[in-house]
């Protein structure tokens, strides 16, 4: 197992807390924080080790500033706006700072500077970069304040020609008072490109659109599904509800592996569309998905009657609502994976369950998907009682 990885930058950003501590500590610390949210419910297991604990962050934003009267590109310290500029981030794929390091050179070139939300001058707010973990891809998003970004195609034409792996580059306008890098009714425009990425994860293919949900370590996410697949124990005639489905990752790798059948509930127009491409890309055609909000379409699902046997859900950090919950109570599926990114609004959907709803928690698996952080993922195995 790797022990203590070195960040000179560690005490300055506050990213990764255990930056420089025995990888070893990080997990029983986590254990540890396990135990105490969610031991009270089922037996929690050790923590299942990253691999790599390096390097493995393949969705990457940066955020741009300027200093001595150049554009640099970094990260706000923790519980600040305060830029720490960064040149290369421990946990980040390492192409990502190569592709970044570009920016920063070529900015001077083509008269871009960063862009001052205060006085609404400037260009540059952030830049997004997806990679694929699995292929020699990228998508870099290039996120503007002003109207348009100075000779932005030849930044483009320029960014492929010394990163050839670049195979696409888009751009956003965001100019609102908000901390999101992608506004949900964002206009993304592709400036060079086919618009996406591919990347392969359980054996499938999955394409990767500028506003769509993909995990940000890819390495651990085959090992998080394996787990929430062998979970589930699908027998042939099983119907399949994962809600917060995202680009299909789940529904596809739980399609492909059964008979049954499985639908998708996902908000984003543009995942769903990934999804669906990615469903035909892939040969399977036991899968269907459904454009909506999840707590409303279980609410009208449950109201209509219908019925399932296993429910995936893998909501954001914010957790489940009552309404998900009491709708998933009522359409009655007999096995529940949840899938989370917080242990402490897992624990209160668990404490919400435990009291009204007539499941067993038979089993808690936490997964260092972030290791130097201190996030951590989950996977619950839940089992209906009469």
């Amino acid at each position: 197992m790797r022990k203590g990885r070195s960040c000179p930058l560690s005490g300055r950003c506050g990213g990764c807390m255990y930056a420089n501590i025995d990888y070893r500590d990080e997990l029983m610390d986590k254990f540890h924080l396990e135990s105490k949210l969610l031991g009270r419910y089922g037996r929690v297991y050790p923590v299942l080790p990253a691999d790599p604990v390096t390097g493995y962050r393949c969705k990457v934003q940066a955020v741009c500033g300027t200093e001595a009267g150049k554009l640099v590109t970094g990260i706000y310290r923790r519980g600040t706006h305060k830029l720490i500029p960064v040149k290369r981030c421990m946990v980040e794929d390492e192409r990502a700072a190569a592709i970044l390091n570009t920016i920063r050179t070529l900015s001077g070139r083509y008269g871009i500077s960063s862009y001052d939300e205060d006085l609404f001058t400037g260009d540059l707010r952030h830049v997004l970069i997806r990679l694929a973990a699995h292929a020699d891809e990228a998508m870099v998003v290039l996120v503007h304040g002003s109207p348009s970004i100075p000779h932005v195609s030849d930044l483009a034409a320029a960014l492929h020609q010394k990163h050839p792996f670049v195979r696409t580059v888009a751009t956003v306008r965001n100019n609102g008072k908000t901390s999101m890098v992608i506004p949900d009714d964002a206009d993304i425009r592709i400036i060079y490109g086919k618009g996406y990425i591919t990347d392969r994860l359980c054996g499938l293919k999955f394409r990767i659109s500028p506003g769509s949900f993909y995990q940000v370590n890819p390495y651990m996410a085959e090992r998080l599904y394996r787990i929430a697949i062998n979970m589930a124990q699908f027998r042939d005639d099983d119907v399949v509800i994962d809600a917060y489905s995202g680009t299909g990752t789940i529904s596809l790798i739980a399609a492909s592996s059964f008979k049954g059948r499985v639908i998708g509930i996902e908000s984003s127009p543009q995942a769903v569309s990934d999804a669906l491409i990615n469903a035909k890309e892939n040969g399977i055609s036991n899968v269907s998905f459904i454009e909506g909000d999840a707590p409303k379409v279980m609410k009208e699902m449950a109201k209509r009657g219908e019925h399932c046997s296993v429910l995936f859900l893998d909501p954001p950090r914010s957790g489940a609502s009552e309404e998900f919950l009491a709708s998933a109570g009522r359409i009655g599926p007999e096995r529940i994976v949840y899938i989370s990114c917080n242990p402490e609004t897992l624990e209160r959907d668990l404490r919400y369950i435990k009291r009204f709803l007539p499941y067993s928690i038979d089993a808690i698996q936490p997964v260092d998907m972030f290791p130097g952080s201190e996030h951590i993922e989950t996977v619950a195995m839940l089992t209906r009682y009469s």
